[in-house]
């Protein structure tokens, strides 16, 4: 009974606070400021596999994975550290690694900047 209690309180705290990076990408998307992420990059140990839209991935592409953006999404992505900018479209989920926000491919990573460190501080808006 008590190991129940424990977990039923630990559930419900762990859901009363937002502190995934998602949670805080919806608050700024609805706040109306730019959303930050922390953005990683894949290439070429990837390259022809199936992406979960359906289509072959190329590293040479812009595009991007991410867990909620729906496929098809441009958004305009800038290094918070260089400025630099580039517009990807969501072709893939994930990342699946802890912390990361957003997957690049390696033509994305390498007009950011990030390819030599392998990840960076992105603010995230729609693309027009």
């Amino acid at each position: 009974m008590r190991v129940f209690l424990l977990g039923a309180f630990l559930a419900l705290g762990v859901m009363s606070q937002p502190t995934s990076l998602a949670a805080k990408e919806k608050a700024a998307k609805a706040s109306g400021s730019p959303a930050r992420a922390l953005a990683s990059w894949y290439g070429v140990s990837h390259q022809g596999r199936l992406t979960a839209s359906g289509v072959k991935f190329d590293r040479n592409r812009l595009t991007a994975a991410h867990r909620l953006y729906p496929f098809g999404t441009l958004l305009r992505l800038t290094n918070v550290q260089n400025r630099r900018q580039v517009v990807v479209q969501i072709n893939d989920r994930g990342p699946y690694r802890r912390g990361r926000s957003l997957d690049l491919s390696e033509a994305a990573a390498r007009r950011l900047g990030i390819i030599e460190r392998g990840f960076a501080w992105v603010s995230v808006t729609p693309a027009e």
